[in-house]
């Protein structure tokens, strides 16, 4: 079975509307965006989401020492529809390889055959040459 989306409707006052919407185009994203982006974050991590102000967080990066290159915590969903999706693209490109070695042979097939075609033009010549004959 298919994960089916579903809607999810609530209500909120006009200035976290105004706010959200803000946010929003900041982001350069649609208001619904900006909703999915705060469930998946929501969901990937079991709820446990805090919200921390920019200047607390940049205390807690400061303060920590970070080992180089960062690490990330990725669920695993993501990892394995980014793996489907290279071995589609693979899958894809192979199929494209192939097609262009099937119009490559086609163009040959018709290269081929170009040389025993009679040209209309040809015909239309060697008639005007003839002397046509008229049953009366």
């Amino acid at each position: 079975m298919g994960n089916k989306n579903k809607t999810i409707s609530f209500r909120v006052n006009e200035d976290a509307f105004e706010t959200l919407r803000e946010i929003a185009e900041e982001r350069d994203i649609s208001l619904s965006a900006v909703f999915r982006d705060y469930v998946d974050t929501l969901v990937a991590h079991d709820g446990q989401v805090q919200v921390v102000p920019e200047h607390e967080l940049e205390q807690l990066r400061n303060g920590e020492d970070e080992s180089f290159p960062p690490k990330v915590k990725v669920p695993k969903s993501f990892v394995r529809e980014h793996e489907r999706l290279e071995l589609e693209a693979e899958h894809l490109r192979e199929q494209l390889e192939e097609h262009k070695q099937y119009v490559n042979y086609l163009r040959e097939q018709l290269e081929d055959e170009n040389e025993e075609v009679i040209q209309l033009e040809d015909l239309d010549a060697s008639e005007a040459d003839e002397p046509s004959f008229r049953l009366g």
